[in-house]
């Protein structure tokens, strides 16, 4: 059971304070951060320590979808029971970034991945796992979340030339900065601490098999995360991360460790990709037609700079599929959203309609 920490260790501050006086009463009522979700219960870190968490029933019925309710990394507002260990959580505060996407399979769904984060590590293996495509999608659910993304290549040992990929994602990563690392050799950890610091929060993300988890032991100083051997023949990692999780590092900072994820389902709008890929929409100011598709359009200056090379045709490539996906994206929200609203207003008739026979 971890003892007390100072909330400014955990990442309080003016904001967080000002949002808590702002939110209503808060008479017996503490500050705490989500470490970890579980099914029904939190595990909370506060002043008074590690803590258990459970919803009040206001709050929960409060709640509409599954990203409404409180993910790791958020703050809340609790009342700790008396002689327990357990706390009551009556508010959730706002949050200053959080990283989704779209929840696997059909549903259109958003899935917080973590919230109140600083900075988003996406961290690629240079073995099997390198897909320069994945980092593109990373480095889009980075920069939606509202956090400073950072690419870590890790497993830098493996390879003989790990400059040359460096390379390869400078010409994508618009600017984010590109790390090397070898946790099984401790190489490159300060250069990641370099980008944290007390109070500041950092989110691991990336497939499974890359890393994560020891980079995390790495950073702590002891073995306080489970770690399974790659299976060799695809360079593909098992599950060790089984839930996103708050490690306090003290002075040096947050990590959130998070577990592999199987699919990069996009959870934005289109102004967002516009701002991903400056350069294809620097180019898109010069076409014939405002709204063009940059597909088959006469007169596309997108299309004209992938013909004359100076666009590069994977990068082309990817915000083309990006684009596909999110617009499939933006009509299923707009149809469910269309959807509830006929919805409510028929629940809005029956219920009128029910006053109205009471009436006589």
């Amino acid at each position: 059971m971890r003892t007390g920490i100072r909330l400014e260790t955990l990442g309080w501050n003016e904001r967080l304070a000002r949002d808590s006086a702002t939110s209503g009463s808060t008479e017996g009522l503490v500050p705490a951060r989500v470490a970890a979700p579980h099914r029904r219960t939190y595990t909370l870190f506060c002043e008074r320590g590690e803590i258990e968490g459970i919803l009040s029933g206001k709050l929960r019925d409060a709640l509409g979808s599954a990203a409404e309710r409180p993910a790791v990394g958020d703050w809340v507002l609790a009342k700790p029971l008396p002689n327990e260990h357990r706390a009551v959580i009556h508010r959730i505060l706002p949050r200053a970034s959080v990283l989704s996407r779209k929840s696997a399979g059909e549903k259109t769904e958003e899935q917080v991945i973590a919230a109140n984060i600083d900075t988003v590590f996406l961290v690629s293996g240079l073995d099997g796992d390198f897909n320069l495509a994945r980092i593109q999608r990373y480095l889009f659910l980075a920069r939606e979340s509202g956090a400073r993304p950072i690419v870590v290549l890790n497993k830098a040992d493996l390879v003989e030339d790990p400059v040359s990929f460096e390379e390869k994602v400078e010409t994508v990563a618009g600017g984010a900065p590109v790390v090397r690392t070898s946790a099984e050799r401790r190489e490159g950890l300060e250069k990641l601490l370099a980008h944290l610091g007390e109070g500041k929060t950092g989110a691991l993300i990336g497939s499974s098999g890359v890393g994560k988890s020891t980079l995390v032991n790495r950073l702590v100083g002891s073995e306080i995360l489970e770690v399974r051997p790659v299976r060799r023949e695809r360079s593909r990692g098992r599950h060790t991360t089984t839930r996103r999780e708050l490690i306090v590092l003290g002075k040096e900072g947050l990590l959130i460790d998070t577990p592999g994820l199987r699919e990069i389902q996009l959870w934005a709008d289109g102004e967002t990709l516009e701002d991903a890929f400056e350069d294809i929409a620097g180019l898109a100011e010069s076409c014939r037609f405002r709204d063009c598709g940059h597909r088959t359009e006469p007169g596309c200056a997108v299309l004209a700079a992938l013909e004359e090379g100076t666009l590069d045709e994977r990068r082309y490539e990817a915000y083309a599929k990006m684009r596909k996906e999110l617009d499939h994206l933006r009509v299923k929200r707009e149809s469910l959203a269309h959807l509830a609203g006929k919805k409510r207003w028929k629940d809005i008739a029956k219920m009128r309609k029910a006053i109205k026979k009471r009436k006589g």
